[in-house]
């Protein structure tokens, strides 16, 4: 009997001292989940565009523009994985993923090799970032309204005004 209230007794400091969830961790809900793993993809798709970009642009401007995209959503990427791996939800989300956001498209590889291969570079490199980074604005929205983590949502807000500011540089450009 005294063995079993020792046990019972080491079983809950033990319980205790593992925790369960801590309390003060900012909630985080589906919405916010969803949105870290499709733009950890959308990021990724970014980068790729971001590097064509650094490396045939030839206007200053848009030569450091796509540095900085390229550089900021790297830094992105490692931290929305972080996020992931903090709140134990897979890297990816589920193959139908975009059908519950609005079948949102994303910049397939056939885009991004075309880019590669345009006699129209500059231009057609602002018009699929325009297309690409709106996208952004528009998940960053649908975060903001609908997450639950306040860090994912300030960043969110961040995206949106960031890359909205992105777009207005690029249609400058484009108008040049």
């Amino acid at each position: 009997m005294r063995g079993r209230r020792v046990l019972a007794g080491l079983s809950l400091l033990v319980a205790a001292a593992c925790g369960g969830p801590a309390k003060d961790e900012p909630p985080v809900n589906a919405e916010d989940v969803m949105f870290v793993q499709m733009m950890v993809q959308h990021h990724r798709q970014g980068i790729e565009i971001a590097k064509v970009g650094t490396s045939r642009a030839t206007t200053p401007e848009l030569k450091t523009l796509t540095a900085a995209i390229e550089s900021t959503q790297q830094t992105e990427v490692e931290m929305m994985l972080r996020w992931l791996h903090s709140w134990d939800q897979p890297l990816t989300p589920a193959t139908s993923a975009h059908d519950h956001h609005g079948g949102m498209p994303e910049t397939d590889a056939k885009q991004i090799q075309a880019l590669r291969q345009s006699r129209n570079f500059e231009y057609d490199l602002c018009n699929l970032l325009i297309a690409h980074q709106d996208d952004a604005v528009q998940m960053a929205a649908a975060e903001v309204a609908g997450g639950a983590n306040p860090a994912v949502q300030q960043w969110a807000a961040q995206v949106q005004s960031s890359r909205k500011g992105q777009i207005d540089m690029m249609m400058d450009l484009i108008k040049k």
